[in-house]
This record gives C-alpha cells, structure tokens and sequence, in this order.
C-alpha cells in the first residue's frame, strides 16, 4: 500500500480541470476545513470518489460525508459527434477524509 505522499504525488485522479468543479469543491472545504486549506487542494490529486481511494488501500473515516459535485457526461454517435451532453453527480472525498484500511486489523502470523 502507497502511503498518502505518494498518492498525492501520482495523478489517478479523473478531474479534467473544470473551474465549475472547482469552485464547488473549494465552498465545502472551505466550510469543513476552513479558507487557510485551500491551499492544499490539488483536485488531481488529493481528492478522488470512494472506488478511486479503496484501490489505493484507503478507506473513509467513519462519519465522513461526502463532497458533492457534478460531472457532464457526453453520449456520442458512431462518428464521434456529441448528441447529448448531461449532468451527474459525483461523490468525492478529501486526502484528510481517509485513514488506512490497515489500522485496527490483526495482522496473522
């Protein structure tokens, strides 16, 4: 299992650079960790859904909500041309959300 430094550091993350997104994201870590971590927030990074972090060995602290943002999905014709174009939700978690799924198991010998 990668520690969080390394995850940080490898982008897996599927965010494609939407400001819409980030200014989403931005207002509810603002409000849960405050404007000073803002400066933490790298959406390519350290911030990713549930599947995305179980991968990586990680899993949500008990208690933890959710960051809710959208994503817009495109359904395209057999030539590649965009039909329609529509919005979904998306459930993403914060780096400092996360603990190991490793602490409190019981190794076996």
């Amino acid at each position: 299992m990668k520690n969080i430094k390394e995850i940080i550091n490898t982008p897996v993350s599927e965010y494609t650079g939407s400001e819409v997104t980030r200014s989403i994201v931005e207002e509810q870590i603002r409000a849960k960790y405050g404007a000073t971590e803002l400066k933490n927030l790298d959406c390519y990074h350290n911030l990713r859904t549930f599947q995305s972090w179980s991968k990586l060995g990680w899993k949500i602290r008990p208690g933890e909500k959710a960051i809710r943002s959208i994503t817009y999905v495109e359904k395209r014709d057999p030539a590649g041309n965009v039909i329609k174009r529509y919005k979904r939700p998306v459930f993403l978690f914060y780096y400092r959300q996360l603990q190991s799924k490793e602490v409190g198991s019981i190794k076996s010998i």
